[in-house]
């Protein structure tokens, strides 16, 4: 009981009111759904642990959420923690030490923990066994902890850069995609009961189509066209509130923000339409590559308003349509 206080305390703040508490409420990714499910309930059955689990895809998703449900559903406390957070050797031992027994240790942008430190996973998942080097020099020795039965869940935006060695020891990993926007508007009429905001079907149906198929997307839009409607409407999120909301935050029909638009024209203004590297992108448009490449283009890609190809970004044909530009010959 105490647990599912703590965890509940964990929850608050952002979209916490907003996460499913059940696999009914879970909206979307029904394979992975019933992978986990299954996963989950063999484990209750022989009284064990799960496999250690990796989620990856892009951020918004659903990942988080996912580890909080496998955490009630065992009946477990989550514990929760970050990638970066774990720079040194130090600050994995302290958290594992730590550990209690059948707890889940939940490492968001697993990617980014300290390789030093990322190799004293490798004995806790494998055989639950913490090693730990005490001293310097030729008086250092080697000190084994036996680790009560854990899961760890990793969730991560980017899989690749994940080293082999701790890939190979989760026993499961799910691929997260984006949403259908069936699943989308679905999510977006329990997000609105559970504000205690009226929506009509026009309003929930614009709102979904800006979403970038994306559950955090789309709850972000909800909680602002609520904030409209209340300001400037009855409360209710009619169809003018959702186009207005979208226009105030310059949000087009494709879920489109000014910066996705600004990247494409670069691409097409200033580069002929491409190829054109990440790093002379990144200085046109002064922004980090890194963001370029996590944030705004997975969702241009997805709609086919840009390739990436060995040589470079390249616009679409449907990029020329999208912005009023006559394509090029060569994409015609």
């Amino acid at each position: 009981m105490e647990a599912e206080k703590e965890q509940e305390i964990e929850l608050q703040g952002g979209d916490s009111a907003l996460r499913p508490t059940s696999w009914d409420e879970y909206v979307g990714q029904e394979k992975i759904k019933r992978n986990v499910r299954l996963i989950v309930e063999a484990a209750k059955q022989r009284g064990e642990v799960c496999d250690h689990l990796l989620f990856y895809g892009q951020a918004g998703l659903g990942k988080t959420t996912l580890a909080y449900l496998i955490g009630r559903e065992a009946g477990v406390h989550v514990r929760s923690t970050t990638g970066p957070s774990l720079e040194r050797v130090g600050d994995v031992a302290a958290i594992l030490s730590n550990i209690e027994s059948h707890e889940i240790l939940f490492i968001d942008e697993i990617h980014r923990i300290n390789k030093a430190a990322e190799e004293v996973f490798y004995p806790a998942l494998e055989s639950r066994k913490l090693h730990l080097v005490v001293g310097k020099g030729p008086g250092a020795k080697t000190l084994s902890i036996d680790l009560p039965p854990f899961t760890v869940i990793g969730a991560t935006t980017k899989a690749n850069m994940l080293s082999s060695p701790l890939r190979s020891r989760f026993g499961a990993m799910f691929r997260l995609d984006y949403y259908a926007l069936s699943d989308i508007e679905a999510i977006l009429r329990r997000s609105a009961g559970i504000l205690g905001v009226g929506i009509r079907e026009e309003g929930v149906s614009f709102l979904a189509r800006a979403s970038r198929f994306t559950p955090r997307t789309a709850n972000r839009l909800l909680r602002r066209a609520r904030d409209f409607a209340q300001v400037h409407g009855d409360g209710e999120i009619t169809k003018d509130a959702a186009l207005e909301t979208l226009r105030m935050l310059e949000i087009d029909d494709l879920g489109l923000e000014e910066m996705d638009r600004t990247l494409l024209r670069v691409i097409i203004e200033k580069f002929h339409g491409g190829p054109v590297g990440l790093g002379a992108l990144a200085a046109a448009l002064s922004e980090e590559a890194g963001t370029i490449e996590d944030v705004y283009e997975p969702y241009l890609l997805s709609l086919g308003l840009l390739n990436r190809t060995s040589m470079g970004r390249v616009a679409t044909k449907e990029a020329y349509a999208y912005l009023g530009f006559e394509a090029p010959k060569s994409l015609v």
